[in-house]
Parts: structure tokens; C-alpha cells; sequence
């Protein structure tokens, strides 16, 4: 089947997102130069004290372990143009000419593949280095091109590539016949994804796409008729995508295992983005949260990556189906404790719209049996005290 590829990636079902590169030092975001109109030559030099920890990649692939990622998406090149890559001769704005000295897509894809984790890269677009990106497009176009070809050959096979920037000239010729056919040429099974921004979620915008985008948007269903195509929501841990130490605002897990549930319930895999620091690791908080994220991923990961939504709708649950067995994910699950402790809830009442039969119904994350009322008709049980996870999936079967 030619698009068995497309398959996995949408049974990945979570990745990390890793925003990382020159800016990462500033702590201001990945926009700073543009948004803050920092002086180019002023921004460059921050190359000279980028030096980044021996173990950044360890640490990183490490902690997407922990929260249940199948794969980290890396910005290998964001807008201002610098490359954590070896870019073979193309220009020396790049890691190994920094102070750092090393090829930081070498060690991530090394690391990735050590662990188990499938390597994606990140490539922009717009470039805010590049003059001919302003000045004399097809040749920007070339230099792109020759750029994402050092991506397809030398670092082995890859899980895709994501493109963010062609929002930015809408107009112009960008030759994604010629650029797609090449990462085909090196990377038959590559997933294509070409970010379509914040005006444009879910759009598809070219017949080689794979997978569209859904940036800070709530997903929806796929149009696959023409032919299989995934979905993928992009979220930040916090409000920027590259480490801004003034961002106090990072989302509660329980807001983010409610987003990776309303991908899954269209099918789509949720990318939740991090920015790591100056010199590569994360800040405590982040990693910390992707930990806790991960203890719910593990107690429900049937659900999260083997199951799809299923054609049966339910009250108050979302439904998924695999082979046999069935999964409702309950929104907002209390934990069971007496009126001292904590405000009582009352229990949602889950009844699904079907003529058969719920059996052999348990919670996923500690295998208690379901409390039924009738042959469709459920309580969402409490979780029990010591527990609590806002979302608590129920397991069963159908006669």
C-alpha cells in the first residue's frame, strides 16, 4: 500500500515540538529579531557564546520519552536563517561555525534513533538572513532546496518535514513541485507537512501534502476523498514557541491532555511545542510537566495509539474504537473523596447511542470495573482517592 507511511505517522498519535536555535540565547522568543527590530550583525554574534551542553539531545529525547512523544519535530533552520546543521559550504551561518562547534542535527537524529524516537526536522521557509529571499527569489529558492537536500541525505531516514513561511509570500513561485519530488527522491516515505498558518488550519495546499496543519487551532476531521492524508495540531506549552523567559504562562496538564484528547478524537496526532534554553536543556517546569503528561499517556495508551474514533457517539464521552474493544474518554473525572476534602461533583452519566450491549467494562488506569445502570448507559466513577486526572477512559466491549 502506498501510504502505509501515512498509517504509522497518524498512529504516533503525540510528538514534541522543539523550538531551538540563536534566539534561544536572547530568552525573548524565535521572533525577537523581527518583533524587537534587533540589528542583524548585533543578532549574529550571539553565535560566538552558542555553546551547548555535551547531553542536550540526551536530555531532550529523555524527557519526550517520559511524556509518551513517538517523535520530536526539531527546528533545524527557523526564519532567522541559522542552521543547527552542517550546511556543507551553503554559508557558515551555521552550529558547526558557532561557538559550539558541532553538527546538532547529527547528535539529535543520533539520539532519536538510539532511543526509539523518530527524528523530524523543522525547516523554514521565509529567511530573515538570505537577502536573496528579498532580492532575487529563484535563487533563495535553489539555496532552499540545496539546504533541505543536506536534510535528506545525510542524516538517514527520517519521520518527514515540517515547512513554516510560505504564508509570507503567498504569491510567489516556490517551485514545491521541484522541492517536494527531491525529498521524494531521498525520502520515499518522508511525511510532507507544509505549516498553513493561523488564517489557513487544516488547509492542504499542494496534492504532495501529507499531513495538514492545525497551529493553536482546534482540530477538525480530515478530508481524505482524494486521498489518505493525516492531521496535526501544533501547541505550546506556553505562548511562545522559542524559550522566552518572561512567558509566565504555561498550560495546566490538565488543559493539555484535553488538547491531545480533542486531536485523537479527530484523528489527528497533537505536536506540543518546547523551547529549550541558550544551551539546549529545558527549564524544569517544562520538563516536569511533559513527566506528569506522560503518567496519564501510559495508563491510556491503547486508547491514545491504537484507537480511532468510532462511528458510535455517546453523552458526555468521546468514543473510540480498536478491533473488539471500545474506549469512552470522560472529560473532567473528579476524584472520590468525602465533602471535607474536596467539592463533590455529581457523576456524569455516559450513554452511548447504540442498540447493543456494553460488557466487560473497565477503567484503563487501574482496571476497576465500570459502574453500569442499564445495557448502554454508565456512571463515570471517580477516581479514587490519591488519584486524579481529569480525563479517565473506560474500556469495554459490544454485543
Amino acid at each position: 500500500m502506498a501510504y502505509e507511511y501515512i498509517e504509522r505517522f497518524k498512529k504516533l498519535g503525540f510528538g514534541l515540538f522543539c523550538h531551538f536555535g540563536l534566539y534561544s540565547k536572547l530568552a525573548k522568543g524565535e521572533w525577537a529579531l523581527e518583533i524587537h527590530k534587533l540589528d542583524q550583525a548585533e543578532y549574529n554574534k550571539q553565535m560566538e557564546s552558542f555553546e551547548i551542553e555535551k547531553d542536550w539531545a540526551k536530555k531532550l529525547v529523555a524527557t519526550a520519552k517520559s511524556a509518551g512523544c513517538k517523535y520530536i519535530t526539531l527546528t533545524t533552520r527557523h526564519h532567522d536563517g541559522f542552521s543547527l546543521f552542517d550546511t556543507c559550504g551553503l554559508n557558515e551561518f551555521d552550529a558547526p561555525h558557532s561557538a559550539c562547534g558541532r553538527d546538532l542535527v547529527r547528535e539529535f537524529v543520533d539520539e532519536c534513533n538510539a532511543e526509539g524516537i523518530i527524528p523530524f526536522f523543522y525547516h523554514t521557509l521565509l529567511d530573515w538572513y538570505n537577502p536573496d529571499y528579498n532580492e532575487n527569489f529563484p535563487r533563495y529558492i535553489d539555496y532552499l532546496i540545496n539546504s533541505v537536500e543536506i536534510l535528506c541525505k545525510n542524516y538517514g531516514k527520517i519521520g518527514g518535514l515540517w515547512f513554516d513561511g510560505f504564508w509570507n509570500k503567498p504569491h510567489e513561485n516556490w517551485q514545491f513541485d521541484r522541492l517536494y519530488a527531491m525529498i521524494r527522491k531521498y525520502q520515499p516515505e518522508a511525511m510532507i507537512i507544509n505549516n498553513t498558518g493561523l488564517s489557513a488550519r487544516g488547509e492542504v495546499g499542494h496534492p504532495e501534502i501529507d499531513c495538514v496543519t492545525f497551529e493553536r487551532g482546534k482540530p477538525t476531521f480530515v478530508d481524505t476523498s482524494k486521498k489518505p492524508i493525516a492531521g496535526e495540531m501544533c501547541e505550546g506549552v506556553t505562548d511562545h514557541w522559542g524559550f522566552a523567559a518572561g512567558d509566565l504562562c504555561f498550560k495546566s496538564i490538565p488543559t493539555l491532555i484535553e488538547t491531545l484528547l480533542d486531536c485523537r478524537k479527530y484523528n489527528c496526532n497533537l505536536l506540543l511545542n518546547v523551547g529549550p534554553k541558550g544551551d539546549g536543556t529545558l527549564t524544569v517546569i517544562e520538563t516536569e510537566i511533559l513527566k506528569y503528561i506522560g503518567t496519564w499517556v501510559q495508563a491510556n495508551a491503547e486508547m491514545v495509539y491504537d484507537a480511532v474514533p468510532a462511528d458510535i457517539q455517546a453523552d458526555n464521552a468521546n468514543i473510540f474504537v480498536n478491533g473488539e474493544y471500545y474506549y469512552a474518554a470522560v472529560r473532567k473525572v473528579p476524584m472520590a473523596a468525602n465533602v471535607n476534602v474536596t467539592i463533590l461533583e455529581d457523576n456524569k452519566i455516559i450513554k452511548l447511542h447504540t442498540d447493543k450491549t456494553i460488557t466487560d467494562a473497565v477503567w484503563l488506569n487501574d482496571g476497576q470495573a465500570v459502574t453500569m445502570i442499564d445495557g448502554q448507559t454508565f456512571k463515570a466513577d471517580p477516581f479514587s482517592y490519591g488519584t486524579s486526572g481529569s480525563v479517565r477512559v473506560a474500556k469495554f466491549k459490544l454485543k
